[in-house]
């Protein structure tokens, strides 16, 4: 083994400033008899010591030489020779804590990366060599493991083509074991969590962001195994130990790690999303009606975007992850490796969310972030207090809008009194709470009663303003219109003028009251719906756009003169419109 004059052990941490990469180098660190190689493909380690306890440890380890730091691409053998000669042990991380879409990309870091790693630990005669893999090596999409273990095989067909290439990865690092005096073996956490996370946490709060948080799928009984990313970095140093003194028991093998404490995604969630702000799921969908509406809403999907489906990966993974069950039996690596959690299920969630304050939903990084994502809905409503009520930010205030708008429905409405006499009976309300208001003594039962400002009864100046300006502008927009209809050349305006007037017409002649009612549910329904599928309503959109303007054209060329020019004048003004 490879030791200074004080018989600290030196090892390697390829992937050093990933997630695990991380949380690793630090528990190294603490542990305070090894000597860190940090390698990764960053420039620098870029520390920030006072957001970071293992950043603040890898500072001080750098300045007292108990850390180097090493820029490694694991695609340049001799930058990773560089790193790990002369060391016995080698931590293999993951170098990409997200993944690009690009195959050639992902294959070179991931499979032709594990192949020079292994190439170069046998030339540099390295002993060991561990390797963070994923449980999600053995699931097939739609399939549910119950206490699965390492004899399960690799995954028939895996769930995407990152998980496809950490197979292989794996597979080629178990295969080299004992060759040239290497011993390896693997590691296969499921579902890594904790401060840092840039997938499963991310991946929650994004979803709590949209309506679909609300829901519960299924029963919300499945369960799934978490690992707390401590007891990851635990797991490595015990495969390490294992390594050395059980020899044949260990090498070549993969073992499963997890927080030995199966739970519920529901339940995950809601600690997460309570502990961060949130509000926590409430509602139940049964598991086959969500089956249902996401196999078609991503077949729209993948239908107007070309097959991609990067946008809303993020709710799909998240529906794929609440129709299954997963969870491993840890029995071989509790067993031959001695592992044990250091950190228990509660308090590890309760760690996570304390240290992911920028994760909290009124935290400024969540403010920004629902800046940036303004959706285009909320522009065209104003961005303001109506935009907010109607795309149902707030549901507390929105369904007080919403009562209150249904109770004034009806009363003028379905109370059976004309609209005279509704109005009249609650001009008579109103005047009598104001008086009975009025003559309530300053203190009732110990509780000061507030006075209303006569100010609160008065218009302003600048609201009158306002008032008259808007009236006088609907008035100069109207009076525009109707010279464009004079003109006679703006079919787009007319037709416009034309259709607003027959549904006046359709809603004159049909009942009223049915129309407001159904006005008021899809005034507070349609745009919400609409935020939540903007891409494909309005790729539909543009469809039939397309198809209307291919129609209008055919009629254009194919029709008598005076109706071929009106239909020509027609195309140009929607096609100017478009463009606009």
């Amino acid at each position: 083994m490879a030791t200074d004059q004080d018989g600290l052990k030196t090892c390697v941490v390829l992937g050093g400033r990933s997630f695990v990469g991380r949380s690793l180098v630090g528990r190294l660190l603490r542990l305070g008899n090894w000597i860190v190689r940090v390698a990764d493909s960053a420039i620098s380690p870029e520390l920030d010591a006072s957001d970071s306890e293992s950043d603040s440890l890898l500072s001080q380890a750098l300045s007292s030489g108990l850390a180097s730091y090493h820029r490694v691409d694991v695609r340049d053998k001799f930058q990773i020779t560089k790193a790990i000669e002369g060391v016995s042990v080698v931590f293999y991380m993951d170098t990409m804590d997200s993944h690009p879409p690009d195959l050639l990309f992902c294959y070179a870091i991931i499979v032709q990366g594990a192949k020079n790693v292994i190439s170069v630990c046998q030339e540099c005669k390295v002993k060991r060599l561990i390797y963070n893999s994923r449980a999600d090596v053995v699931f097939e999409k739609g399939l549910d493991i119950e206490n699965g273990d390492e004899s399960l095989p690799f995954a028939g067909k895996f769930e995407n083509m990152f998980i496809d290439l950490k197979a292989q990865a794996e597979a080629l690092i178990l295969v080299a074991n004992n060759v040239d005096g290497l011993l390896t073996c693997s590691l296969r956490p499921s579902y890594v969590f904790g401060p840092g996370d840039k997938q499963l946490l991310p991946m929650v709060v994004k979803m709590a962001k949209s309506w679909w948080a609300k829901f519960i799928i299924g029963r919300g009984d499945n369960r799934l195994d978490f690992t707390y990313v401590e007891n990851l970095a635990h797991a490595h140093i015990c495969a390490e130990e294992a390594l050395t003194s059980k020899t044949t028991l260990v090498s070549g093998k993969a073992f499963f790690i997890n927080n030995l404490e199966p739970m519920t995604l529901s339940l995950f969630t809601s600690l997460v999303l309570e502990g961060l702000g949130y509000q926590r799921p409430m509602l139940r969908l049964p598991s086959s009606v969500m089956k249902c509406i996401l196999s078609h809403v991503k077949s729209i999907h993948l239908k107007i975007n070309s097959g991609k489906l990067d946008d809303y990966a993020t709710v799909y993974n998240f529906f794929d992850l609440a129709l299954c069950s997963r969870t491993f039996n840890c029995s071989a690596s509790q067993k031959y490796l001695r592992y044990s959690r250091i950190v228990p299920m509660e308090e590890a969630i309760t760690t996570t969310v304390r240290l992911s304050p920028h994760l909290a939903k009124d935290s400024f990084f969540s403010r920004y972030a629902d800046y940036d994502e303004e959706s285009k809905v909320h522009k065209r409503l104003g961005g303001g207090k109506v935009a907010e009520v109607l795309l149902w930010r707030d549901e507390k205030i929105t369904f007080a809008h919403f009562l209150l708008w249904f109770l004034i429905y009806y009363w003028f409405f379905l109370s059976g009194r004309t609209f005279v006499s509704s109005l009249a009976i609650l001009l008579l309300l109103i005047a009598t709470m104001l008086c009975g208001y009025s003559v309530l003594p300053p203190v009732v039962y110990g509780i000061t009663v507030p006075r209303i400002s006569w100010s609160c009864f008065e218009i302003s100046e600048v609201d009158m303003r306002i008032c008259v300006t808007t009236i006088g502008n609907m008035w100069n927009r109207m009076n525009h219109g109707t010279r464009l209809l004079a003109q006679g050349e703006d079919w787009c305006t007319f037709l416009k003028v034309a259709g607003l007037l027959y549904c006046l017409k359709l809603i004159v002649s049909l009942s009223l009251t049915a129309i407001l009612g159904v006005a008021l549910v899809l005034v507070f329904s349609v745009f919400f719906i609409y935020e939540q599928y903007e891409e494909e309503v309005d790729g539909v959109a543009k469809v039939l756009f397309s198809c209307g303007m291919s129609a209008l054209s055919f009629l254009s060329r194919n029709s008598p003169m005076p109706l071929a020019s009106i239909l020509s004048n027609f195309e140009m003004s929607l096609k100017r419109k478009d463009l606009d």
